[in-house]
């Protein structure tokens, strides 16, 4: 039989890709630190207890036993990349989406932020890169190639999903839970960012799986086919819960209420590009964003966060003093003067019959139109 060894595997994603190997005839054996354990991984399988971010015990626990294949989900990857060089017969890697140039910072690249989606070979961040964090995603990336030079690495992006331990759509949620009605969006919620609901997440690893020699050497990163806005992932909350939101947009600078979750401090843009992806490796989404949304949304409910899962967030949920922000965002826009123009701005040749009205800074439509 085909043994398979998973560091992980008791994550949001891990019993996706437990079981996916055990469908396909592999023997699996996990390697976590036994705090937590998933009913949904079988008994069957065979667990090694210890810290993936020892390697000293790491080694100690794996002794000398040899696999056929290596799923790294979990731990100090650019330690484990070396050890596991001839404990392997071939190795599949999960990284961050933070390697690619921009996605941190967007006054990194010019024009300012990533564009849509980014460029296959964007450039990924650099020896100048502020965060050390971040070069260290980089320097791992290299490392892995340099003992495994026919390791497929998958870019993993924000997963959502049951169990996830930063759960994006919490904010939302519990206002709806709460009743309230007015929501904060920065820049209308246009904001769009690659994630990716768990199960495909899991899905793009037993692609990488199923098809070693066209990805191997490779990268590759890991969303939905789609991405929805922010705004889009409000409103599907909303709907799931029986809800709605009255949507007060504010330029990001004043939204402070809607940074935990644009979870940036820019509004930009952060989409990356899945094209080799879907290309190279048949990868397809299993459950559409929407669908693993209200998912999402149903699992939350159920399992709301705990303090220190909510806290992270950095959302103190202070509706008196966002309903004060609205108040004077509206007072203050309410108060300015728009001055006349010598000819009214209109809107560049759109097909559809508006015409502006430098009065309210609105538009209507024509009769007739």
């Amino acid at each position: 039989m085909t043994t398979s060894l998973v560091v992980g595997g008791t994550g949001p994603t891990g019993p996706y890709v437990v079981n996916g190997l055990i469908e396909r005839g592999y023997d699996v054996t996990i390697c976590h630190t036994g705090r937590h354990e998933s009913p949904e991984n079988p008994s069957e399988i065979t667990h090694i207890h210890t810290d993936p971010f020892d390697r000293d015990a790491m080694e100690t626990a794996l002794g000398s036993t040899q696999y056929d294949l290596a799923i790294v989900m979990y731990g100090r990857l650019r330690d484990l990349a070396p050890l596991l060089a001839d404990r392997v017969g071939r190795i599949i890697t999960i990284g961050g989406v933070g390697a690619v140039k921009g996605w941190v910072d967007p006054d990194d690249l010019f024009p300012s932020s990533m564009t849509v989606p980014a460029p296959v070979d964007a450039p990924l961040a650099d020896a100048d890169e502020p965060i050390g964090k971040i070069r260290r995603i980089v320097e791992t990336e290299q490392t892995v190639f340099r003992h495994h030079p026919t390791a497929i690495h998958l870019r993993y992006p924000m997963l959502y999903g049951p169990r996830q331990l930063l759960p994006r759509e919490w904010p939302l949620i519990k206002r709806a839970l709460d009743g309230r009605r007015r929501l904060v969006l920065s820049d209308g919620g246009l904001t769009l960012k690659s994630a990716a609901y768990v199960e495909n997440a899991a899905a793009a690893v037993m692609c990488a799986v199923d098809r070693p020699q066209a990805g191997s050497g490779k990268i590759y990163n890991v969303t939905d086919d789609r991405a929805l806005s922010l705004r889009q992932i409000a409103e599907v909350v909303a709907d799931e819960l029986n809800h709605s939101f009255e949507i007060i947009s504010l330029p990001h600078e004043l939204a402070v209420p809607a940074w935990p979750l644009v979870m940036h401090w820019s509004s930009g843009h952060r989409v990356v590009n899945t094209l080799p992806l879907r290309i190279d490796l048949g990868y397809a989404d299993v459950v559409p964003p929407e669908d693993g949304l209200r998912r999402t949304v149903r699992w939350l409910v159920d399992n709301p966060p705990d303090d220190r899962a909510a806290s992270r967030l950095q959302d103190p949920f202070d509706y008196a003093a966002e309903d004060l922000l609205i108040e004077r965002y509206q007072s203050a826009v309410a108060s300015v003067d728009i001055p006349p123009f010598s000819s009214p701005p209109g809107y560049g040749g759109a097909y559809y019959g508006r015409t502006p009205n430098p009065a309210t800074g609105t538009s209507r439509v024509e009769p007739g139109s």
